[in-house]
């Protein structure tokens, strides 16, 4: 009997350390088969600061070591090796949109701090994830992860 392939999840988050929802999911996704999971996180530095500008490369420092420091944690909640990488692109659609464009992933976990404008104008980073065909979990604080 042939054994399934890993689902491939690709998990976005601008919070990789100390986030006890997005482990509890990732936990909790482990157990339902095998995964492969390739944590994303979009650039931290503001869009439209110039490239060149020293907080930019400081902010994108920053996060790269704030990844490398949580992905252990990762690895154990996943029960094995994860994939960690700090996007180019600072906006989160952008970042998701181009990674899936250069690999293929089954489903998308998104544990982003909610900007209230988005949820007014209901146009939410979950609600425009899910139009690209792919399960959505949204991973909060207040619970472990619901489906989207």
């Amino acid at each position: 009997m042939e054994a399934s392939s890993p689902a491939r999840i690709l998990v976005v988050t601008d919070r990789p350390a100390d986030n006890h929802a997005l482990l509890a999911a990732i936990g909790d996704r482990a157990q339902r088969g095998p995964t492969q999971l390739r944590v994303l996180v979009p650039y931290p530095a503001p869009a439209e600061w110039h490239p060149l500008h020293p907080e930019r490369h400081d902010h994108a420092a920053e996060a790269e070591e704030l990844l490398a420091q949580a992905l252990p944690a990762i690895e154990a909640a996943a029960g094995g090796p994860v994939i960690g990488s700090i996007s180019i692109r600072h906006d989160a659609m952008d970042a998701i949109e181009s990674t899936l464009h250069d690999e293929p992933f089954d489903e998308i976990m998104i544990a982003m701090a909610p900007h209230h404008t988005e949820q007014r104008l209901h146009v939410d980073l979950p609600h425009r994830v899910a139009h690209l065909g792919l399960p959505v979990t949204t991973v909060t604080e207040a619970a472990a992860g619901q489906p989207g």
